[in-house]
């Protein structure tokens, strides 16, 4: 018996105290129109990290929601080990609010830290009954518009950006395309935090004659919902959408996951990325694989950002900051 007792006791102290690893837990906490590129990228990461770390192991867990609200939940605590949003002021609010990443964060990576371009397009119902072709076909009496909410999504900045551009460039001056995104936003019926919970009050919902988002967005309505169930359409100009990324600093090194947070953003240029990028309908950065998918990708007139609107602190403080204009002209 004794000698039984003690076998147990001995397998129980191998079991114990030998060699145990537990994966490492990375949080990407992202905007929530990315969830299907996400969904084919992590398990790809892992696959290329854990077959070359087979000691060191890890495993993404994900967060999706309007990408300032998103921004403020790390703010206030949410321990993201990484941020993947849609515009730099949402990073730069980490790092200057939080002071959870360093403020030069745009520098750490390349194509300042934003590894895909979008474009904004028109989601329209079946047959295009309203005849929508453009930004001004946006503005007409009787055409509802769903756009995600500008003060918590930047879905919905770089689409008041885009008409605010498309009214420059048609002879405007900065009053002109005040009014024209005002005519625009009286259209406007439901303001959803995020660009997800505006595709749901379109599609599910059936609310509204078009759905203003990411062109990629469009890829994942046709998944679930069936690609005759809607037509896009792609205006004439459109504000360039740079996806930015950051690894959050103050979080990594507690964890001590900065390593695998910096190779999982830097995995973001690889060709695999790439190319999951491009399949996704997200314009890859790497000019050959956007080459090879060319045929999903059509050319658009981007609006450059800096080149056209100035730096994105200042476009928050003037457009976006409590009484600034959106709150001007917006009406519920």
């Amino acid at each position: 018996m004794n000698r039984i007792l003690l076998n147990a006791a001995l397998s129980l102290t191998v079991a114990f105290t030998g060699p145990v690893w537990a994966d490492k837990l990375l949080l990407n906490v992202s905007y929530d129109v990315m969830r299907d590129f996400y969904r084919d990228y992590n398990p790809a990461f892992e696959k290329n990290w854990n077959e070359q770390h087979k000691d060191d192991k890890v495993r993404v867990q994900m967060s999706h929601g309007g990408s300032s609200k998103q921004a403020r939940s790390v703010i206030d605590g949410l321990k993201a080990d990484v941020v993947t949003m849609n515009m730099a002021t949402d990073i730069d609010a980490i790092a200057t609010r939080g002071n959870l990443i360093p403020e030069n964060w745009q520098t750490l990576l390349p194509n300042d830290s934003a590894p895909f371009t979008s474009a904004t397009v028109f989601i329209v119902r079946k047959g295009n009954p309203k005849n929508i072709k453009d930004w001004s076909d946006l503005v007409k009496e009787g055409t509802e518009v769903i756009i995600p909410n500008p003060k918590t999504s930047g879905n919905g900045r770089y689409s008041y950006l885009s008409a605010w551009g498309y009214a420059l460039k048609q002879g405007g001056d900065e009053e002109k395309a005040k009014a024209f995104v005002k005519s625009l936003f009286k259209n406007v019926s439901i303001l959803d935090t995020g660009g997800r919970a505006a595709t749901s009050t379109f599609m599910q919902n059936h609310q509204g004659d078009v759905l203003v988002t990411f062109e990629n967005e469009a890829e994942m309505i046709a998944k679930e919902f069936g690609k005759g169930s809607f037509e896009v359409v792609y205006p004439s100009v459109s504000a360039e959408a740079e996806l930015p990324v950051a690894v959050v600093e103050k979080v990594v090194e507690t964890k001590k996951t900065k390593p695998e947070a910096e190779a999982y953003l830097k995995y973001l240029w690889s060709d695999e990325g790439q190319r999951i990028a491009a399949k996704n309908y997200l314009r890859p950065r790497n000019p050959a694989i956007l080459a090879e998918y060319a045929d999903r990708f059509p050319k658009v007139e981007f609006l450059s950002i800096k080149e056209n609107f100035g730096d994105w602190k200042d476009i928050q403080q003037k457009h976006f900051a409590d009484g600034a204009i959106f709150d001007q002209i917006y009406t519920p």
